[in-house]
């Protein structure tokens, strides 16, 4: 479930708790925690509702009915609107594992592997090590030319990108990425070419 910035942010500082989606079946689960800006957004509870309170535009960060339903008029065809009660359920990991940068033998190992997996299983070629080193020495430079001067599609790259965030090795920023403290660390004591 994606969250414009603005919700995100109120989630996480308790001033949004609810959210409003007209889908054709119900797309998250009760219990499920997803990434956003703002750090993980936990569901709490998700259920089909005829109408929309003032209270519950206000809880969803709008400020009235009104244009919260104007909004979910753009959705066409009879489709159910989704009450979806959010609470948030911490920061983003990632940041912290980022941010760590005192690698262990193991640690190197670890991410050896992973990347030596994520190379095996790409259709073209092995990629992380190339990218890394691009990103290291490119920081903050567009993907779309990232991924040209690696002769890749812009969004296939981006997925590729986003794996190595996952890992804690890249961070993103409103125009390209750098490599995180961990990534940096990572790079002086690995192998892997």
């Amino acid at each position: 479930m994606l969250l414009p910035p603005k919700v995100a942010h109120g989630v996480a500082d308790g001033s949004v708790t609810l959210a409003f989606r007209r889908w054709r079946k119900q797309d998250v689960q009760p219990g499920s925690e997803f990434r956003t800006v703002a750090g993980v957004v936990r569901v709490d509870a998700v259920e089909v509702v005829d109408d929309v309170t003032d209270e519950d535009a206000v809880a969803a960060g709008w400020p009235d009915a009104a244009r919260l339903r104007k909004q979910l008029d753009n959705v066409e065809g009879d489709v159910p609107t989704y009450k979806v009660t959010l609470s948030w359920a911490g920061p983003d990991p990632r940041v912290a594992l980022r941010e760590s940068a005192a690698l262990t033998d193991a640690d190197v190992a670890a991410i050896d592997a992973k990347l030596e997996r994520l190379d095996r299983a790409s259709s073209h070629g092995a990629w992380t090590m190339a990218t890394l080193d691009l990103i290291r020495r490119r920081p903050h430079t567009r993907a779309p030319d990232l991924a040209a001067e690696m002769g890749r599609e812009r969004d296939p790259f981006k997925i590729d990108v986003r794996k190595l965030k996952n890992l804690g090795l890249t961070r993103s920023f409103e125009v390209g990425y750098e490599v995180s403290p961990r990534g940096l660390a990572y790079l002086e004591r690995t192998n892997r070419t």
